[in-house]
């Protein structure tokens, strides 16, 4: 297979970014040239909402250049994406449309979860890191301009994720409203800091120590990599170097620090606050060693691109990733973990069963093992209206990797799971799913149910399911020694919608076996 030319754009916060990569089987992905330009928009989306007109101008003229780079390479393909502050102004469709208009780029907006499950990818380029994930406990710090993400891993597992609001550009804003002098900005940093780390602390670590900090940022790690000299090292922060580091940036000749440390000067303040979020981080977690790898969320959108196309063989399962974090969140809210299991082993019996049928994906499959995880989550908050809390419990827990609408896919299954379900032309227009989400929904749901019928009494009577598409039945076979008169009235009343879904009926048989 020829190598591919391929194109990555990351409209940031703060800066323009566009990668051009080489992307083949043998040689992997390899940078052929990287473009930055400093555009501060984060600035007036977390001011204001919008865009200035002047900014606006700007940041086409530079897309359009990206566009004639892209040209000159040859490039067969791209993906450009924008973060926070696009995400966050109040006409993001208007700015998109004029943005494609006027420069032929197709931007999309990553979510926050999409976003940060790119810069995890990132991770995955460098290959000083990879073996970070094998062993023992690892954190991803990710600092972004509107927020930060942690992501804790304990043996190649993803423990937790949580996303803060302590953004590079964010905070930087927050210095310059005020009017906050040079002598008092880092004590309301540090203050600004801790006071949401304390409490991540308190929540999520407790008295865990990490191994590793892998930090994914646009400041300190261009000072780390230069200064290590090799590209692909993924530097090591010495404690004693990176407190000279800071000391450099405290100093109010702005053009000697420049020099000094290879940071442009309109940088230099945004590199501060960087490097005062990785150090309170650090401490917070007592880490043995911090690690910066120089990867960016360009890199990320370029693994992920060679990850579709079949070009690398993917050293690290993400989806798992995703489970993990929903099997999380079941725990968190007292989930039962063997009845999970039991809906997820069933369920999946029948989506593989029903496959010539139902027109869905791996993806989808996904999303079914997901609601067949957190089903109960809803029953922390109320035994009553466990879909409705449910659904509420799940849009309001990000989910690396997941976008909001596939969350709302997810959280919209678990609903019905419970609750009647809405029909089409029926849907609120808050919660109004688009047509392709809505059949998603519904197919997946009626698979649900079949499963959490034959599991009524939460007791794990069957020992084997065997699911088999004949016609238009679909027979469920089940091995039990127990009595399923529970189980065979509310799979007769889950039966309904099913047929009602895919015109196919479900037909249980028991197969008795010794105890």
């Amino acid at each position: 297979m020829a190598n591919k030319i391929f194109a990555a754009i990351d409209v940031g916060s703060a800066e323009l970014t566009l990668k051009i990569f080489e992307i083949g089987s043998q040689i992997g992905i390899r940078e052929v040239d990287c473009i930055s330009k400093r555009l501060d928009l984060g600035s007036d989306t977390y001011a204001v909402g919008k865009i200035s007109p002047e900014k606006m101008e700007e940041l086409c003229k530079v897309l359009k250049n990206f566009a004639d780079v892209m040209k000159s390479y040859k490039v067969v393909d791209y993906k450009a994406y924008a973060t926070s502050a696009i995400r966050e102004v109040t006409n993001t469709i208007l700015v998109l449309d004029q943005i494609e208009l006027r420069t032929g780029i197709k931007i999309t907006v990553l979510s926050n979860s999409e976003q940060r499950f790119l810069d995890y990818k990132s991770v995955a380029t460098n290959k000083a890191c990879t073996g970070d994930f094998n062993e023992g406990s690892m954190a991803i710090l990710d600092i972004g301009g509107g927020s930060i993400q942690i992501s804790l891993f304990e043996n190649d597992a993803l423990v937790s994720t949580q996303n803060l609001r302590l953004g590079v550009l964010r905070i930087e804003e927050f210095i310059h409203k005020y009017d906050i002098s040079p002598s008092k900005a880092e004590i309301v940093i540090d203050e600004m800091v801790l006071a949401q780390l304390y409490n991540y602390k308190k929540l999520y670590l407790k008295d865990k120590t990490i191994d590793n900090v892998i930090v994914i940022d646009d400041y300190v790690s261009d000072w780390a990599v230069k200064r290590s000299g090799k590209k692909n090292s993924a530097a090591k922060i010495d404690e004693n170097e990176f407190n000279l580091f800071l000391d450099s940036l405290r100093n109010p000749d702005k053009g000697l620090v420049s020099k000094k440390i290879g940071i442009p000067e309109e940088k230099l303040e945004m590199a501060f606050i960087s490097a005062k979020i990785i150090n309170w981080v650090a401490e917070i977690m007592s880490a043995k060693q911090v690690r910066l790898p120089g990867v960016t969320l360009c890199d990320g959108i370029a693994y992920e691109y060679a990850e579709s196309k079949g070009i690398l063989t993917d050293p690290h399962d993400f989806e798992q990733d995703i489970v993990a974090c929903a099997l999380n969140m079941s725990k968190r809210y007292m989930g039962s973990r063997k009845r999970s299991e039991t809906l997820e082993g069933i369920a999946t019996k029948i989506f593989d069963s029903m496959k010539k049928v139902h027109g869905l994906d791996n993806r989808d499959r996904l999303y079914l093992r997901l609601a067949a995880i957190l089903h109960d989550c809803g029953k922390f908050i109320s035994m009553v209206n466990i879909g409705e809390t449910s659904y509420n419990i799940i849009m309001a827990t990000e989910m690396i990797g997941l976008s909001h609408q596939e969350r709302q896919i997810v959280a919209s299954v678990v609903r019905f799971n419970h609750s009647p379900f809405i029909y089409y032309s029926q849907q609120d227009e808050e919660d109004r799913l688009e047509k392709d989400s809505y059949l998603k929904v519904a197919k997946l749901t009626a698979i649900l149910r079949i499963a959490s019928g034959l599991d009524r009494s939460h007791k794990q009577k069957l020992k084997d399911v065997k699911c088999v598409l004949q016609g238009d039945q679909l027979l469920l076979t089940i091995d039990s020694s127990e009595d399923i008169t529970l189980e065979q009235s509310f799979f007769e009343e889950k039966a309904e919608f099913f047929t009602e879904v895919y015109s196919v009926t479900p037909v249980l048989r028991q197969r008795r076996i010794l105890g």
